[in-house]
């Protein structure tokens, strides 16, 4: 009967995680004492699982299976957390204390209450931007993540079904193998050699074995018949059933408990907020130094001082923390839009800097979708037509290797799952691994239905595949006997056989046959196609070791499966060639199928590649493994453990080298971590891996790797683009009041309203704009760059004085050229006089103007930018046509003249400021030419 408590039992009875509870209908029995059958009893459930109709009602009583949502900031806390940005304060600061310079002036001065007021304006509207961006930023990594399937393999009926971890329930039988993450508290009913990791619930990282025998009362977490939710399993296999979900489990009671980690900033984070100190820092000081400098010569405190906040303003760049998580926030989903979900914004930012990319073969450079296309047995082939997972097809010669795909479909535990669209828009498809899934292919192919023998010969035990031996073996009740069923890797089950069996006949495996045997499989092996090898043995007891199921066995012969290279990856992995990318495949396979491979796809060009197998690794030291990654060699590094892959990986970061590593499997989470870019497969790989990596692909494709990889360039690129517009007008800007300090003009050039109207209108949204640049294209045609360069290298520093020097020079120009040329002498001019309202206005205009076409030169770093398009991103010319119309609008709106003191322009100072304006662009136009006829010099001289 089923119970009737809300809760149903915990490990030690208690309801879900909380040991000792009881339900309202008296004490309940401790899942861990008892047998399984009784465990089943309790949960009033069985071996085949639960009906759809009872698992429908457990939904609804005990809810979905997950737990509440992660503590997230209130909006209105996300909101005030932008006036806490050091550049926000520094205004913040600044406008309350002009606020008070208003407040003590005699008599009040109406523009210096302008200027308080025009200060908190830009605090407000990069505020505003910034929260904008972080909570839609936060609402697309929900929706991201919502994108990775996190599913679970379960019983219902007796039916094999794959569903989302948010519908298990308890009672629910749960298929458990190596790589799966558990979803929810489940006492073991059947377990072969399986092992869990329980670092998340006791921080200790060991792979602890589990069984399915009753075990003493004690701590639930120390039951070692059950498995947690929020674990792992690293190996084996085994079924169990769960019995708590959701709050109910250990982990859910850890994580009520548990208070919110504080976010951890990013490298580029640490770097920007580094050198927004040092910015506001030389604000102040050059602003102090102002401020002293002019007092001597002025009638009061309150101008000088205004005029120094004028330089401290025009010092601060304060759209700079919105437009940097802009970038970034498009950079990632522009990513996503690729198949790439970034899981941590430290991927963005390595992405560019990588120098080498450790892949796997299997689903990332080819397609996952195994067909077998050749069955060696009794010394010949047998070629299998039909592709894909649709068992339609032909073997030839099917009888005489029956045995053989019986005993391979024994030893599988995955399933073909026929469509169910009669329209016929689904296809076939395989649930758990495509290896296993071909192999049932060919056996439906050759007319063997496995349902019926595996009803004749029902499985008692397995020793699951791992990535030493390489091997899997499953043991079944065979008549009065029992029978191992084994396949693996040629050379490793070769090795354990004494016999073989060809067309019915069995004697001893001689070492001519041993040799033909091994020439198959190299030929095999040689096209490209993925071998197996598949034996047997008679056993004597349903109970052997496992060393004794795989030892003595009977060759049957050999499997040769194709699975095609992905067609978009030999384009991605010349992509990456010209970025000074190196590829290293990394494969478990036979070293002559994954050159084969390698070769189809575009990694190996040369006639030898160097390829290293997981055994020579063995007999390597860090020093000779260091000497042979140093080679610029094409390296295949093939029959290779997930420990020699976090090997190689340590290897090439001792070298420098910025890493990028693929794995799918929980043995790959190691290496997954330690790289500085780990790569998880989203379609085919495990929760472990998964919950891993840095970053995971949707689609499983290398191609996409390369696609992330631009990007990531793209974005570390537009943040630099940003840098210099941002600082280099910031110059054009000091320069002039510096001028008219040391020439002793009594008035400032360009007041700190003006500077604030051209950080509102020409700063803020170009910016943007520029931070949503495309990638330029050749980007890929770079070398990746340094690991230590900074944000701020010597480059990005030499172009900022360079195009902000140019813009600098014309506007002082301009401005002591329109005051000289009206025979005023300095010391008789005011803030009234007419001349000086049009210089003042001429400097304005002229730093707006040069800002837009300043904008259009450090859209690229070498490309002109007429070969990218000068209206191939529209939104930062309606940026920049906004600045325009606005400095328009001051310069001939009474309103806005009384605000700014401005004056009208005639046409012809627009023309002098407009030709003037576009002299950053053509002087950066010249030397973007130079450094393309520097480049094209050295690829000559190169070659």
């Amino acid at each position: 009967m089923m119970r009737t408590s809300a809760d149903p039992p915990g490990p030690d009875g208690g309801k879900g995680g909380d040991a000792g509870a009881t339900s309202g209908s008296g004490p309940l029995p401790a899942v861990r004492e008892l047998a399984p059958g009784d465990v089943l009893a309790a949960l009033d459930t069985s071996r085949r699982g639960l009906s759809a109709a009872q698992a429908r009602a457990r939904l609804e009583q005990y809810g979905a299976n997950e737990l509440p949502p992660g503590r997230h900031r209130a909006v209105w806390r996300q909101l005030m957390a932008q006036f806490t940005d050091l550049f926000a304060v520094v205004l913040i600061a600044a406008s309350g204390i002009t606020f008070l310079a208003y407040g003590l002036e005699d008599p009040h001065d109406v523009g210096t209450l302008q200027l308080a007021v025009a200060i908190l304006c830009v605090v407000i509207l990069n505020a505003a931007i910034g929260f904008a961006q972080e909570y839609s930023a936060e609402r697309t990594a929900q929706a991201l993540e919502a994108m990775v399937p996190h599913t679970c393999r379960v019983l219902r009926g007796g039916e094999r079904l794959e569903l989302p971890a948010r519908e298990l329930v308890p009672g629910d039988m749960v298929m458990l193998e190596a790589g799966d993450a558990v979803s929810a508290d489940c006492r073991m009913v059947e377990a072969h050699e399986l092992a869990v990791n329980n670092a998340p619930l006791t921080g200790e990282s060991n792979a602890v074995g589990r069984t399915s025998d009753p075990v003493a009362a004690g701590s639930p977490l120390d039951a070692r018949n059950c498995v947690f939710m929020g674990t792992d399993v690293v190996a084996g296999s085994g079924r169990a059933v769960v019995f708590a979900t959701g709050e109910r489990t250990e982990f859910g009671r850890i994580y009520r408990l548990a208070a919110a980690a504080p976010r951890q900033k990013t490298p580029l984070q640490l770097q920007v907020a580094s050198m927004a100190r040092r910015v506001a820092g030389a604000a102040l000081a050059i602003g102090a130094l102002m401020f002293a400098v002019r007092l001597p010569a002025s009638e009061s405190v309150v101008p000088s001082f205004v005029f120094a906040l004028g330089v401290m303003v025009a010092l601060v760049p304060e759209g700079l923390p919105a437009t940097l998580s802009v970038s970034l926030a498009i950079g990632v989903r522009r990513m996503a839009r690729r198949h790439a979900l970034i899981k941590q914004l430290l991927a963005v930012e390595t992405l560019g800097s990588t120098t080498v990319v450790c892949t796997d073969k299997t689903g990332t450079l080819t397609q996952a979708e195994m067909t077998v296309t050749q069955i060696w047995a009794g010394g010949a082939p047998h070629p299998v037509n039909g592709v894909g997972y649709t068992p339609d097809g032909r073997v030839a010669d099917a009888a005489s290797v029956r045995e053989l795909l019986r005993v391979a479909g024994l030893c599988c535990n995955a399933r073909l799952v026929p469509p169910t669209d009669p329209e016929g828009r689904e296809h076939w498809r395989v649930l758990g691994d495509t290896t296993e899934g071909a192999l049932l292919v060919v056996a439906a192919k050759a007319a063997l239905d496995l349902d019926v023998e595996e009803t004749a010969a029902p499985r008692v035990t397995e020793f699951p595949f791992d990535s030493t031996r390489k091997l899997m073996t499953t043991v079944h009740k065979n008549g009065p006997r029992y029978q191992a069923c084994v396949k693996g890797a040629p050379v490793e089950l070769m090795e354990r056989c004494t016999e073989v069996e060809w067309d019915g006949r069995r004697g001893p495996l001689t070492e001519r046959e041993r040799v033909a045997a091994v020439r198959a499989s190299d030929a095999l092996a040689s096209q490209g196609l993925r071998v197996l090898a598949v034996a047997r043995r008679e056993l004597d007891g349903p109970r052997p070791t496992q060393d004794e199921a795989e030892s003595g066995l009977t060759l049957l012969g050999l499997v040769g499966m194709l699975d095609p290279p992905r067609p978009e990856v030999t384009d991605a992995v010349a992509v990456c060639r010209r970025a000074g990318i190196r590829i290293v495949m990394v494969t478990g396979d036979h070293p002559l199928t994954g050159e084969a491979v390698a070769r189809r796809v575009g990694i190996v060009r040369r006639p030898e590649p160097l390829v290293v197998t997981g055994a020579r690794l063995d007999t390597m030291d860090d020093e000779t493994l260091d000497a042979l990654l140093t080679e610029p060699s094409e390296l295949l590094l093939c029959r290779v453990s997930p420990e020699h892959k976090m090997r190689v990986v340590t290897a090439f970061q001792r070298r420098g080298e910025v890493v990028a590593v693929t794995g799918d499997g929980a043995n790959d989470a190691p290496a997954l971590k330690h790289a500085d870019i780990g790569v998880a497969m989203g379609a085919s790989g495990t929760d472990v891996a998964r919950e891993a990596a840095s970053m995971v692909l949707l689609d499983d494709s290398f191609a996409s790797i390369a696609a992330a990889v631009r990007l990531g360039r793209a974005v570390y690129q537009n943040i630099r683009k940003f840098l210099v517009y941002l600082f280099s007008h910031n110059i054009g800007e000091l320069v002039p009041i510096l001028a008219a300090t040391l020439a002793g003009f009594p008035l400032v050039p360009i007041s700190a309203v003006q500077i604030l109207a051209i950080d509102l209108g020409s700063d803020v949204l170009p910016a943007l704009a520029l931070g949503a640049e495309p990638p330029e294209p050749d980007v890929m045609n770079r070398p990746p760059r340094a690991r230590r360069e900074r944000l701020f290298s010597a480059a990005v520093v030499g172009r900022i004085l360079f195009l902000g020097g140019i813009q600098a020079l014309c506007v002082t120009g301009v401005f002591f050229w329109h005051v000289g040329s009206s025979g005023i002498p300095f010391d008789d001019f005011t803030e009234d006089t007419l001349v000086y309202q049009e210089a003042i206005t001429m400097v304005q205009a002229g730093i707006v103007l040069s800002q837009f076409f300043n904008a259009l030169a450090v859209r690229t770093d070498r490309q002109s930018i007429l070969k990218v398009g000068l209206l191939s991103n529209p939104a930062l010319l309606a940026a920049g046509g906004f600045g325009v119309a606005l400095m328009a609008a001051i310069s001939y709106l009474p309103a806005l003249q009384s605000v700014f003191n401005t004056a009208p322009l005639d046409a012809t100072d627009w023309a002098l400021l407009a030709v003037l304006g576009t002299l950053p662009l053509i002087a950066d136009e010249a030397r973007k030419a130079w450094l393309r006829r520097r480049a094209d010099h050295r690829e000559g001289a190169a070659r």
